[in-house]
């Protein structure tokens, strides 16, 4: 299957996907009716769309491809792969809404941009498990700053006295609350996993290279284990909880992305 052929298919896919969920949230007559399972099943064939693009471009045979672009392009798909799951369970159909269009967007700048940074496993399961657990824990603790941001827009709203429009596409605050705190439980779990298999697989996981990657990533783990810490114990929640969130996730980004970008984008 031609790369362009798929990009094409995903980000049609992506955004027929996102049109129809909002036409049956605006309650189109055409819409409203459909079992919400038939109306994510385009977003759900993106994604196996967007995982052939990913393994083209980022598989080769002297090793994986985590350049700047794949690497968005991965973080996005997998947040839409968590965002479409729980919106099969959960009424935050808006969310996905929000998150196809910006996948659809990764796919067309790793289809047209090129950035390279091949990592050579070498045969090493250490280190690709290293590998993988720090994107999933990326993408777990994306899906919560997305949560958070969405929260962050519903509380502002409630506190203007201004429940309609877009909070009523949106679950109860207390609801977005539990769904936010139980993202960031798991998501601190998959980055405690990433740190220690880190410390364990990794020649030096200070060596010159790492070392800002790896301080702010254990100053992203302080950050989320102390919101969770002042949740559990303290009963912090609402603003406190989506800045520390926020904050979180910023230094996660920072650490993976922020060298990326300069590296392979500015400097190349």
């Amino acid at each position: 299957m031609n790369i362009i052929f798929s990009a094409l298919t995903a980000t049609t896919l992506y955004l027929l996907c996102t049109l129809g969920l909002l036409m049956h949230l605006r309650q189109c007559p055409c819409l409203k009716d459909l079992n919400k399972s038939i109306l994510l099943l385009p977003g759900f064939l993106a994604l196996i769309a967007h995982a052939f693009i990913l393994y083209t471009t980022m598989i080769n045979p002297v090793g994986i491809n985590f350049g700047f672009y794949s690497s968005l392009s991965l973080i996005s798909a997998s947040i839409t792969l968590l965002i479409l799951i729980s919106s099969t369970r959960h009424p935050i159909e808006i969310l996905s809404i929000m998150v196809m269009p910006i996948a659809a967007l990764m796919i067309i700048l790793d289809t047209l941009q090129s950035s390279s940074h091949i990592i050579a496993t070498g045969g090493s399961s250490g280190l690709l498990f290293h590998i993988i657990s720090s994107i999933i824990a990326y993408s777990i603790l994306g899906l919560a700053a997305v949560y958070a941001v969405v929260l962050s827009i519903q509380n502002s709203l409630l506190h203007r006295h201004q429940p309609g429009g877009f909070i009523r596409f949106l679950p109860p605050l207390k609801t977005m609350e539990s769904l936010l705190f139980e993202t960031i439980t798991i998501g601190f779990i998959c980055l405690s996993i990433a740190l220690i298999s880190g410390l364990v697989f990794l020649e030096n996981i200070f060596a010159q290279h790492l070392v800002h990657k790896t301080t702010l990533s254990i100053f992203a783990w302080f950050v989320f284990g102390i919101l969770l810490f002042g949740h559990r114990f303290i009963g912090w929640r609402g603003r406190t909880a989506i800045r520390w969130t926020l904050g979180g996730f910023f230094s996660l980004m920072l650490a993976y992305f922020g060298s990326k970008f300069v590296l392979e984008v500015l400097l190349t």
